[in-house]
């Protein structure tokens, strides 16, 4: 089983990596015009060349970028908060992570007029960390701790609750609420260099910091005791990830809006395909989302063809039915 399973890794990265290789392809390819492979080359071959071709491949190359760092970035953030909350349903959409960093620009966009992408990352740094913060509490709170369902349930709650405070701020105000509406989807139709350049620190800061965590997310998988007989910090290690989580997932909300379920269906995929270590889950998860998030994008402007369909729309089409197959075959004993 061992051996089969370290034969299986391999196979799986050449796999993950190049279907993602494949979608980055297709998206700097596929868009309101079609480009030909000859297009393409020229357009990376001969930098000086300047047809309507050439200027379409250069323009999609950094909504490709994009798609893939947030990707990668939502993946591994969803792995991160399923290992923390050792919680199968748990993602950054789920917790109400993504709800409080967007009630976070909200409240920037209608009340301190901020219109700047570095301005939008800190607001959703901060909700995002107030708002895990917030449901670790309350799913704390009682009997037996921060179990894996309550912390669900705190999570649709603060999500509910978010969600009714950000229309109680948008819905006097059309201003804001023509601002936000499109970011609210989730996309990275609006990708430029400078977003990147903005956002690439922190996610790289996050990414760091998760993939530095997964010893002692296994760790913690054997639960706190015997995980604190290891000699493992039990607190270190869960403020570690949970810091990693928040970065990456604030600001990938922050530069393309609350996109749902890529955190959620990914880890799910990677543990069938590289089992439950998360010295490898992580990683995977990271090309997985990756490679979801861009072929959704790529999906979204075929078949809206001469518009396009947000990426966050597709993933959320995509994401639902995982949830619910996970959902019904879960045993929560608590309930």
């Amino acid at each position: 089983m061992t051996s089969a399973r370290s034969l299986r890794r391999p196979v799986a990265l050449v796999a993950v990596t190049g279907l993602l290789v494949i979608a980055a392809a297709l998206s700097v390819a596929f868009g309101a015009r079609i480009i030909t492979v000859h297009e393409l080359l020229t357009a990376f071959g001969d930098p000086g060349s300047n047809g309507i071709a050439e200027a379409a491949v250069r323009s999609r190359i950094p909504r490709t970028i994009l798609a893939v760092s947030v990707g990668a970035a939502l993946g591994l953030s969803g792995a991160v908060f399923q290992a923390v909350t050792r919680n199968p349903l748990a993602d950054p959409g789920i917790l109400g992570i993504n709800t409080g960093a967007s009630l976070a620009v909200v409240c920037g966009i209608a009340f301190l007029g901020i219109t700047a992408l570095p301005q939008y990352i800190w607001l959703a740094l901060g909700g995002a960390a107030i708002t895990a913060v917030l449901v670790y509490l309350i799913g704390s709170a009682g009997r037996g701790g921060a179990t894996p369902i309550k912390l669900a349930l705190a999570g649709a709650a603060v999500t509910a609750a978010l969600s009714s405070a950000i229309s109680a701020v948008l819905l006097p105000r059309i201003d804001v609420i023509t601002r936000f509406q499109f970011w609210q989807v989730g996309s990275v139709a609006g990708a430029d260099w400078s977003g990147i350049a903005v956002v690439t620190p922190f996610l790289v800061l996050g990414a760091v910091l998760a993939l530095l965590g997964g010893r002692g997310l296994n760790a913690l998988a054997l639960g706190d005791e015997l995980a604190a007989g290891l000699g493992v910090r039990i607190a270190r290690a869960r403020i570690l990830s949970a810091v990693s989580g928040v970065l990456l997932c604030g600001a990938a909300t922050a530069v393309a809006g609350p996109i749902a379920f890529v955190g959620l269906a990914v880890p799910h995929i990677v543990r069938l395909l590289v089992g439950s270590d998360q010295r490898w889950v992580l990683p995977f998860s990271a090309l997985g989302g990756a490679m979801l998030l861009t072929a959704a994008d790529v999906i979204g402007r075929v078949i809206a063809r001469p518009g396009e369909l947000e990426a966050g729309i597709v993933t959320a089409v995509i994401g639902a039915p995982v949830m619910i197959v996970i959902a019904r075959r879960q045993r929560i004993r608590e309930l």
